[in-house]
């Protein structure tokens, strides 16, 4: 199993008091990564609409670096065999959800018009296109990707013990996300690099609380080596009559 770095995005905002405190219960920020042999990615919300600042949910300057990591460890995913699962808000990209499918999130009632001619951001980009034997799921305006969705069916079905989880925002639906597959008892990585959010500090100190109670926190060469060290995948043997 790869040695983690002793470098963590929180470093330098989570001071040493609260360090020493959760050294009362927990175990230390710089353990080793503690995942199972059957790992799947799961790309939270990795959509124009987060990613590109074009739009009022998004921001260029943290989620751009974010897909491009996700594109990094999108390929050692498949390299490595391992199941990908994308999520997006609804099916058709356009669509305009109606007040009980938005929900009670706290948005902007005016918020600024898009520019005539944006295309829908509810989009995957190029980078991170799903092969076919990859699931998108919808899962409509709820954080977690767990939520009203036949995720933790899939995995089950897949054989999986560990969930890799990739995305934005770190403080929404990353973060719910990560909750409910630690409440589904996966091991849970979350490769720093490849999450982002619009508020640094929102970002640093998640990971951190993330890392401490719910999941390894550890960077994507880490999770790439992780991926690297897994048994290679044999193909199955044919059944005889």
């Amino acid at each position: 199993m790869p040695t983690p770095e002793t470098t963590k995005p929180w470093s330098d905002v989570i001071p040493a008091a609260d360090l020493a405190t959760f050294g009362r219960e927990f175990a230390p920020p710089d353990r080793p990564i503690a995942a199972g042999t059957s790992p799947a990615l799961v790309v939270v919300d990795m959509t124009k609409a987060f990613v590109d600042s074009t739009y009022p949910t998004g921001w260029s300057p943290t989620g751009r670096p974010a897909l491009a990591a996700n594109a990094e460890l999108l390929a050692a995913s498949r390299r490595a065999g391992i199941p990908v699962f994308f999520t997006k808000a609804y099916p058709e990209a356009d669509h305009r959800p109606r007040p009980a499918e938005r929900g009670r999130w706290k948005l902007n009632p005016q918020p600024a018009p898009l520019a005539e001619g944006t295309p829908p951001g509810d989009v995957l980009p190029d980078e991170l296109t799903p092969r076919d034997d990859e699931i998108v799921i919808n899962k409509g305006s709820k954080p977690s990707a767990f939520f009203g969705t036949p995720l933790a069916s899939y995995l089950i079905h897949a054989g999986c013990d560990t969930v890799i989880v990739t995305g934005m925002t770190t403080s929404g639906c990353v973060r719910a996300t990560v909750l409910d597959a630690f409440q589904y008892n996966f091991h849970v990585v979350v490769p720093f690099e490849c999450c982002a959010d619009r508020s640094q500090i929102s970002h640093k100190v998640n990971l951190f609380d993330i890392h401490m109670k719910y999941a390894d926190v550890v960077s994507t060469n880490e999770t790439i080596g992780y991926l690297e060290s897994l048994p290679s995948l044999e193909p199955a043997l044919p059944v005889s009559g």
